[in-house]
């Protein structure tokens, strides 16, 4: 068993991660780039209701993805936005802003 297998992290073979992690960090970037279009719009139009119920399922689906790859991949955010488990992850790679 490899380090990174002990640890919870994802078994790379020749330095590859597995298609899941792509396809949940790509998946994580869409529902961001949602909730910022959304951000700006509802800025300038603060009571359309079905943007503000649109970018609340979002916000819900983006947690539930997020909590999904943390577990299953380690940490995405630093300063008490993400948790850790022991060891400590952060020294682990790659982060997500690598690949």
């Amino acid at each position: 068993m490899n380090r990174n297998a002990r640890r919870g992290r994802p078994d790379r073979v020749n330095n590859q991660l597995d298609e899941q992690y792509y396809s949940k960090l790509l998946e994580l970037q869409q529902l961001d780039f949602g909730l910022v279009e959304l951000t700006l719009y509802l800025d300038t139009h603060p009571n359309d209701l079905q943007a503000l119920q649109q970018f609340n399922q979002l916000a819900q689906q983006r947690k539930h993805c997020a909590q999904q790859f943390e577990m299953q991949y380690g940490p995405l955010m630093q300063f008490g936005h993400s948790f850790s488990k022991y060891p400590w992850q952060w020294i682990e790679t790659p982060w997500p802003w690598q690949v």
